[in-house]
């Protein structure tokens, strides 16, 4: 399959020819959904705690003699249901979020989402991205450019998690450059997973030529 590469001018530089293995895939929507809810599963913190009615301070008194008040019989004024009292059922920092995630799973859900995006027009190929200094301003200025093509109108839209820019390889004058802007994120054509795919809306390859051959290792 062909697709479309453009400059940074935001003019067509010529075609390149897309490998169906990365491309062609169908939409595996249990796939999808099983890898990247593993991986937010994995990310979460286990920070949050509670305490039972054991842990919590003092109630070791019973507060009033079981009979004769015409109240209630309680044990502890550290019960549940008293206030200042533990608490049932609350989180533990014993409990374990983290899940096994098969890597070929995980390379063929980064296939099938890319394969999904290119279809819906939400790929961009870009032949080559460079900025003469790392400025904010020449960063935009690329962007904006970019968005007068043809269904990325879009693509500069200050609002949303809106593209995610990768790069064949690390630099740091285009990331300090691009990193300030909202709704836009950049990274390395080799650390693309499902879940920062999938966040943004598009995704902007630059060098395609390079990062494809990471992707098919």
């Amino acid at each position: 399959m062909e697709a479309k590469v453009y400059n940074q001018e935001g003019q067509e530089s010529g075609k390149m020819e897309l490998p169906e293995s990365v491309f062609g895939l169908p939409w595996n929507a249990d796939l999808v959904h099983q890898v990247v809810t593993a991986m937010r599963s994995n990310a979460r913190q286990n920070t949050a705690a509670a305490k039972g009615r054991g842990a919590v301070r003092g109630g070791g008194k019973k507060p009033w003699r079981q009979k004769g008040t015409g109240r209630a019989r309680h044990g502890s004024s550290r019960s549940p249901i008293w206030r200042g009292g533990g608490v049932t059922h609350g989180p533990l920092t014993e409990r374990n979020y983290e899940r096994k995630i098969n890597r070929r799973m995980k390379a063929k859900a980064l296939r099938t989402i890319l394969s999904r995006k290119l279809r819906d027009g939400e790929i961009l190929l870009l032949d080559e991205l460079k900025l003469s200094a790392a400025k904010t301003k020449a960063a935009q200025t690329v962007i904006d450019r970019l968005a007068k093509i043809s269904g990325y109108e879009k693509l500069n839209y200050r609002r949303g998690a809106r593209t995610l820019l990768a790069l064949p390889a690390y630099d740091q004058a285009t990331l300090k450059s691009f990193r300030n802007l909202p709704g836009l994120a950049v990274t390395e054509a080799r650390e693309l997973n499902p879940e920062s795919v999938l966040t943004y809306r598009y995704l902007v390859i630059a060098e395609p030529a390079k990062s494809l051959a990471l992707w098919q290792k």
